[in-house]
């Protein structure tokens, strides 16, 4: 039994031991498609304004174009992870990809507020189906390296999310029936995503392996020892309520950003769009940097910078004019933007034989809280004003107190590398 204890630490602390080396082709093209997903997500919140228009929309409503997309995709992502553990399916990458497509086509053809919705519920489902599958791939071609694989592969769907406000400035000039334009983009998605799933279904690894270890290894490893189930439980309970700091916070910026700016400092939708761009690509930015780090230094470091450690900025944003908010907008986004990874990576840890599980557990809560702040903050602003929400959502970062109660867990890079020296 202890041995058994002793090979599942190792097994969660010291992948590298396995002799897996990081695929950076399957790394990079995944985390590519994560960004033309998330770029094709990313255009909805992106016309907003279009939509409102169109439509004739209150805040309350565009908030429930949010709400649609963020909980379907919230919903179904932890029920496709379960399902994925057990039976792993390589192709539903290019499924997922393909129901974005239908969506999409959906929305830029929607001739009412109702085909809206339903097109945002399609696009939520594809993501659902895409995100769970991808974060397997990203962590069987890690090699290890598992901090770095989610980084990677976050940037690119920040890059993604960032990336569309930018198309939508530059490419959507002729309205919503312009969208139909990135199903191209979608398409290429598709291919590359059967491929990916072609050498998903050879690879050796996706299915679990034992590892072989001697007898004076498991003597002489650093295991962890396991965490008490309910120790496990709180420390997800607080994984959960820094995410909802996090998206909460995130959704009151990726959602009324551009409303923001318009309304404060009279800015063209154009202008408005590209200051969203800065501030998600400052996003894109800082996901990169928090699962390297926490490979280095410990998940729970990084947690703590990034969540607690944004709160005197978002504190001074609702007082700063244009250009301090400029500044201050990037310098939150590279900051709270590294959390992400180090919250997904520390849940693995805690339970390393569930990735498919935590993976879409934590991106549904990701998507959920997102879709669920913006619906609530914006019947809130309905009620009050932009500036209030902006002012109440300034407090939120002071949830990463918590942080001080998760357990500490030793590095995986560094135990990793100890290991292959001895």
């Amino acid at each position: 039994m202890a041995s058994d204890t002793n090979l599942t630490a190792i097994r969660a602390t010291a992948p590298a031991d396995t002799g897996e080396k990081t695929v950076f082709k399957i790394l990079l093209t995944i985390s590519f498609c994560h960004l033309l997903n998330d770029t094709l997500q990313s255009l909805i919140p992106a016309i907003y304004p279009l939509l409102k228009n169109a439509f004739h929309l209150d805040f309350g409503q565009v908030g429930l174009i949010a709400l649609t997309l963020q909980l379907t995709a919230s919903i179904l992502q932890p029920l496709v992870g379960l399902y994925t553990d057990r039976r792993p399916q390589p192709y539903s990458l290019a499924l997922g990809m393909g129901i974005t497509l239908a969506g999409l086509l959906a929305l830029a053809l929607a001739p009412s507020y109702a085909t809206v919705l339903a097109a945002a519920a399609l696009m939520g489902i594809g993501s659902a189906v895409f995100h769970p599958e991808s974060s397997r791939v990203a962590r069987m071609a890690s090699g290890g390296q598992h901090g770095m694989a989610q980084s990677l592969f976050q940037v690119g769907g920040n890059a993604g999310s960032a990336l569309g406000p930018l198309f939508a400035a530059f490419v959507l000039t002729k309205g919503q029936s312009s969208l139909a334009w990135f199903s191209l983009l979608a398409f290429f998605g598709i291919v590359l995503l059967a491929n990916i799933g072609t050498w998903t279904r050879r690879h050796k690894s996706h299915s679990p392996k034992s590892i072989t270890v001697d007898a004076a290894y498991l003597a002489a490893a650093p295991a962890r020892a396991p965490l008490p189930t309910g120790k496990i439980v709180l420390s997800l309970a607080i994984l959960v309520a820094l995410m909802f700091s996090k998206f909460f916070y995130l959704a009151s910026l990726m959602s009324y950003y551009t409303f923001y700016l318009m309304g404060k400092f009279h800015m063209s939708l154009q202008n408005a769009q590209l200051h969203l761009f800065i501030f998600l690509g400052a996003v894109a930015a800082g996901t990169i940097i928090g699962g390297p780090v926490g490979d280095r230094i410990g998940r729970k470091y990084v947690i703590w910078v990034s969540i607690l450690g944004v709160l005197p900025f978002t504190l001074l944003l609702p007082y700063s004019n244009l250009f301090w908010t400029s500044v201050l907008s990037v310098i939150i986004g590279l900051i709270l933007a590294s959390a992400f990874s180090a919250i997904l990576v520390y849940a693995q840890e805690l339970l390393p034989g569930r990735i498919g599980a935590v993976s879409g557990l934590f991106f549904g809560f990701a998507f959920g809280l997102g879709g669920i702040g913006a619906a609530l903050l914006g019947k809130l602003v309905d009620l009050t004003s932009l500036n209030f929400v902006y002012h109440l959502c300034s407090f939120l970062p002071t949830i990463g107190i918590l942080t001080a109660f998760l357990p500490d867990l030793a590095p995986a890079k560094t135990t990793a590398n100890k290991s292959s020296t001895a």
